[in-house]
């Protein structure tokens, strides 16, 4: 069964204490289809521990090109600091799928415990036949963005790594036409002794380590 079959988004708004929002099903082809809606689960993006939305199970009927809504409302006093994304677990004409929502959203970490502002970096990293140069890290409240350059220009996986533990992965650019990328995580923390800047490609690897203040 193809996957263009039914889509999925979650669409929500994000309370202090609270996220209230709706899965929206759609029929994407020119056929309808049924949904059997089984469960669903926020998880902490880079892993760690999520729970269960409490929605019901329910069947919806998918018309072509129409979407469906299945309302959801959870408490989220219970989730550490993090970014959290919603899936969930469905029979689509029978057949199991997972299937991501598509949106993220935030517990925020304590002020205190965040690292902000620039981190300077001026590192080269020599890389098979490019060289990767990474200026500095933004630090914010939610995420550490690393900007990079590669010349010439090559896709690679940059990485930050705080006390020789990877920072989650949230998301990536890179335009080819300048060689210029860049890459964010979940944020620095403050108690963070060590960090180091990583680049990849294949079965090479570079990194440098950054002093933090």
């Amino acid at each position: 069964m193809s996957e263009q079959d039914v889509s999925l988004r979650a669409t929500f708004e994000r309370f202090p204490a609270t996220v209230k929002g709706a899965f929206v099903f759609r029929g994407e082809d020119p056929d309808p289809h049924q949904v059997s809606f089984k469960r669903a689960e926020v998880v902490r993006v880079g892993g760690g521990t999520g729970m269960p939305v409490p929605v019901k199970p329910a069947v919806v009927d998918c018309p072509p090109h129409q979407d469906m809504f299945l309302p959801f409302e959870f408490s989220t006093t219970e989730l550490g600091p993090g970014w959290y994304e919603l899936e969930a677990e469905v029979e689509i004409d029978a057949a199991p799928r997972t299937m991501p929502g598509g949106r993220r959203f935030t517990v925020a970490w304590p002020r205190a415990t965040v690292r902000r502002g620039s981190v300077p970096v001026s590192a080269k990293l020599g890389l098979g036949s490019s060289v990767v140069s990474v200026d500095q890290i933004e630090c914010s409240g939610e995420h550490a963005t690393v900007n990079y350059s590669t010349e010439p220009a090559a896709q690679v996986d940059v990485r930050l790594v705080a006390d020789g533990e990877k920072l989650a992965h949230l998301e990536a650019d890179f335009d080819e036409s300048t060689g210029k990328g860049w890459v964010r995580t979940y944020p620095v923390l403050r108690s963070s002794t060590s960090l180091v800047v990583e680049a990849v490609s294949g079965k090479s690897s570079a990194s440098h380590e950054v002093a933090l203040d």
